[in-house]
């Protein structure tokens, strides 16, 4: 019974002082609000604020370590059936719906973010997170592919780039609409440009076919082609 009792107080502290730090973030301004004034605020001393944020700057992004974990283990969990481009799209589902489930905090967030550099910078490294995960998945499914690495980096990044143009938009709108449709349909153009059947797809590299381009006139008989071509092949 103890241990339930330490679950639920632990969070609803947490929870009071992110309240307390957006509270302030908005009334004061990010620079002028300190840690202190937070813990103020929220009742509770500077042990209880760094038992929970290394700093200040991640009480503004309260709850990615917990997606990038969570993120991590679906990765993780796939199977070898699995479509790669699939999962990765799916992963990054995940992301779009830890935005989703607190609207009026992802909103204002944002606009925290557009207005202070430093935070902008720190953004930039938990999105870099995201993608590296992302990426690391990849090149393990595609590590018998003559070019592995340069797909699992493209389509990470594309992913990522899907993900935060459909975040951005559905942010800028205030939180109005349904964000995950809004991420379904710009993972779909990831999909279908990566998967099977899509336009940047290449056989795995043991069963790759050597291409021969001969430059000749138009009047050169086709048998001095075919030849021309047996002879780059070594067949001649």
């Amino acid at each position: 019974m103890g241990t339930a009792s330490s679950n639920t107080t632990k969070p609803a502290m947490r929870d009071s002082l992110i309240a307390a730090a957006f509270q302030l973030f908005l009334e004061r301004g990010y620079e002028q609000t300190t840690v202190d004034d937070i813990v103020t605020l929220a009742g509770v001393g500077r042990r209880s604020f760094f038992r929970y944020f290394p700093s200040k700057e991640d009480v503004v992004f309260p709850d990615h370590e917990q997606c990038l974990a969570d993120m991590t283990r679906f990765l993780a969990a796939s199977a070898d059936s699995d479509d790669p481009v699939v999962r990765v799209c799916d992963a990054a589902r995940l992301v779009m719906r830890m935005y989703a489930e607190n609207p009026t905090f992802s909103v204002q967030r944002y606009r925290l973010t557009r207005e202070v550099a430093g935070l902008r910078t720190y953004e930039l490294s938990v999105v870099w997170r995201y993608e590296k995960t992302l990426g690391d998945y990849l090149r393990t499914r595609w590590a018998d592919r003559r070019d592995g690495t340069l797909r699992a980096n493209v389509v990470a990044a594309a992913v990522v780039a899907a993900h935060n143009h459909a975040l951005r938009h559905w942010l800028r709108s205030g939180g109005e609409g349904d964000a995950l449709a809004e991420v379904d349909g710009a993972l779909e153009f990831v999909r279908s440009t990566w998967t099977a059947g899509g336009q940047a797809t290449e056989a795995p590299a043991e069963e790759a076919e050597d291409v021969v381009v001969v430059i000749t006139k138009r009047s050169t008989p086709m048998w001095r082609v075919v030849r021309e071509v047996e002879s780059s092949l070594g067949e001649g």
